[in-house]
């Protein structure tokens, strides 16, 4: 898809969550909710007790499951799905330069996903809540959180470039 649609229709989707569910997009919020759930039917009294838990369970009158969140990254799951297999992309595989091994691959996937995750409960917030809802509300935080990705993905994007070449 030519990027400026895909970005002009990002930015309706966004406009949609603020207008729909009074608040914009975010993943982070989803995969908390999942693991306060799962936490908390085994382990309760850690669950409870547990300060970043705490908050997604509440009182315990309403799962944390039926938080928006969760079905915004299920959609999203699923529409990727519906969109690959239309497009007839469907096909498992590891994308990976030559001088890498597809098992070195995903521990490196794997390790920048973790660093990732940790950097969203740091920021308050996921990539996509950051600079989608805080740079749409022209949160100053939001900007400078851009600013520094791009500018680190650009700095570390000349010692990882040696693997796709």
């Amino acid at each position: 898809m030519n990027p400026y649609w895909a970005g002009f229709g990002l930015g309706l989707v966004l406009l949609a969550a603020f207008v729909v569910m009074g608040r914009g997009l975010g993943a982070s919020g989803a995969f908390g909710s999942v693991t306060a759930t799962v936490l908390g039917k085994v382990a309760p009294a850690h669950a409870a007790h547990n300060a970043f838990f705490a908050r997604y369970l509440g009182d315990g009158s309403a799962s944390p499951l039926k938080d928006w969140l969760v079905f915004e990254v299920l959609g999203v799951f699923v529409g990727g799905l519906i969109s690959g297999a239309l497009a007839n992309r469907l096909h498992v595989t590891v994308e990976k330069g030559p001088r890498i091994s597809a098992a070195g691959r995903l521990v490196l996937a794997f390790v920048g996903g973790a660093l990732m995750m940790i950097g969203a409960n740091f920021a308050l917030g996921c990539t996509s809540g950051q600079a989608l809802t805080g740079g749409a509300l022209l949160n100053v935080g939001s900007w400078a959180f851009m600013m520094c990705v791009f500018g680190g993905a650009y700095a570390f994007a000349w010692f990882m470039r040696r693997e796709w070449l």
